[in-house]
C-alpha cells in the first residue's frame, strides 16, 4: 500500500535541507511514523503550520524506502499555539511527547495515541495543573506499555497493603520484609496521590497538600526514568512552581538630572572635602612660626585669622592698621 491516510500527533521535527522538514508522528493506526514534509519551511507552504509539534492532523503519506512523504495535511486540533503560550504547559507537553516517542514503536498503539491526544487537550484547556497532568500521563502510558505500578499491594509478594516502601526497580511499593536497604519510605498522603493519578481521581489529587504532590512527582519521575532505561531530558525543564501570584507594581518617578548626582552619606566627609588644602610654609614667612598651630579641618581661613593662638603679623601688615575713626 504505497499511499495511506491516518490521524497523527506531531511529536518532534527536524530540519532537512533548505525548506524541508522531517517529522516524527504518532498515528492512530500505523504507530510511530517518520515522514518528510517538503517545502513546509517556506512562507508560501500550504500546510506548514499544521505540522508543528503538539498538533493533531489528518495526513496523507506516500510510503518510501526509509522515510515516508507527506502529500496532504488537514488540521484536526490546534493545541500547539495554546500550549506554547504557557511555559508550564509547554514543558509538560514536551515531556509527554518525548515519553510517547520512547514508548511506541512502528506497530500501531491506539491506546497510546488516544491517551496522548487526551493529555494534550487537557493541557490546552487548562483543565488541571500541568504537573499533575504530566504525572498522570506518565503513569498511564507506562501501564499501557506493560509497566503498571502497584501503590497498594506488594509488587513482589502480592501481600495486601498498604505498604510504605517504594522501589521503582521492583514495580512499586513493597512489604517491609522484602524492602532493600535504602528504599524510599512514602507517607500515606503521597501514596493516595499516586493512586489518584493512576486512576484519574482528580479531586483527590488536586486537594492533596503541596508536600505530598511534590513527593509523588519525584516518585513518578524515578519510576519512568528507570523503565525507559534513560532519563527524559524534558523532565528537568518542567515547571512545578504553579501559577504565579500577582505582584504590586512599584511606581517610581522618572530619573531627573538631580537623581544622577552622587549623594554623600557621611557629613564629615563633605566637610573634609570642602576644607582648603594645607600647604607647607616657606622659610622667611611669618606664619611659619613653630607656635602657629595646625589649621583644624572644617574651619575657614577667616576663623583661623581671628583665633587668639595665631601668631602676630609683622608690622605694616593690614591687620595692625587702626580702623578709621
Amino acid at each position: 500500500m504505497p499511499l495511506y491516510r491516518d490521524e497523527a500527533v506531531v511529536l518532534r521535527t527536524h530540519k532537512l535541507g533548505e525548506a524541508d522538514r522531517i517529522l516524527t508522528m504518532l498515528t492512530r493506526q500505523h504507530g510511530k511514523v517518520r515522514a518528510v514534509a517538503k517545502g513546509v519551511r517556506r512562507t508560501s507552504s500550504r500546510f506548514g503550520s499544521r505540522l508543528e509539534p503538539f498538533m493533531v492532523a489528518d495526513v496523507q503519506c506516500y510510503e518510501g524506502r526509509n522515510l515516508d512523504t507527506i502529500t496532504q495535511a488537514e488540521s484536526l486540533a490546534s493545541y500547539g499555539a495554546t500550549i506554547a503560550g504557557d511555559y508550564g504547559a509547554f514543558t509538560a507537553a514536551s515531556a509527554m511527547v518525548e515519553a510517547a516517542d520512547r514508548l511506541t514503536e512502528d506497530e500501531g498503539s491506539l491506546q497510546q495515541y488516544l491517551l496522548l491526544v487526551g493529555a494534550l487537550r487537557s493541557l490546552s484547556r487548562s483543565e488541571h495543573e500541568a504537573g499533575l497532568t504530566l504525572d498522570s500521563y506518565l503513569l498511564r502510558a507506562l501501564s499501557i506499555a506493560g509497566w503498571a505500578p502497584s501503590f497498594v499491594d506488594c509488587a513482589v509478594t502480592g501481600a495486601p497493603g498498604p505498604h510504605r516502601y517504594f522501589v521503582p526497580q521492583l514495580g512499586g511499593v513493597v512489604a517491609d520484609e522484602v524492602a532493600p536497604p535504602g528504599a524510599a519510605r512514602l507517607d500515606a498522603g503521597t501514596l493516595d496521590v499516586l493512586g489518584a493519578l493512576l486512576a484519574g481521581d482528580w479531586p483527590v489529587a488536586e486537594e492533596a497538600p503541596e508536600r505530598s504532590r511534590a513527593q509523588a512527582s519525584g516518585a513518578v519521575a524515578a519510576y519512568a526514568q528507570f523503565h525507559l532505561e534513560r532519563g527524559l531530558r524534558s523532565l528537568q525543564h518542567v515547571d512545578r512552581s504553579g501559577p504565579e501570584l500577582p505582584r504590586r507594581a512599584s511606581v517610581r518617578p522618572p530619573i531627573g538630572p538631580v537623581d544622577l548626582l552622587p549623594v554623600p552619606t557621611d557629613p564629615a566627609a563633605t566637610d573634609r572635602a570642602d576644607a582648603p588644602v594645607a600647604r607647607p610654609a616657606s622659610p622667611g614667612r611669618a606664619d611659619a612660626s613653630p607656635e602657629t598651630p595646625a589649621q583644624p579641618a572644617g574651619i575657614s581661613i577667616a576663623r583661623v585669622a581671628a583665633s587668639p593662638t595665631t601668631a602676630a603679623a609683622p608690622a605694616g601688615h593690614p591687620e595692625h592698621q587702626e580702623p578709621p575713626a
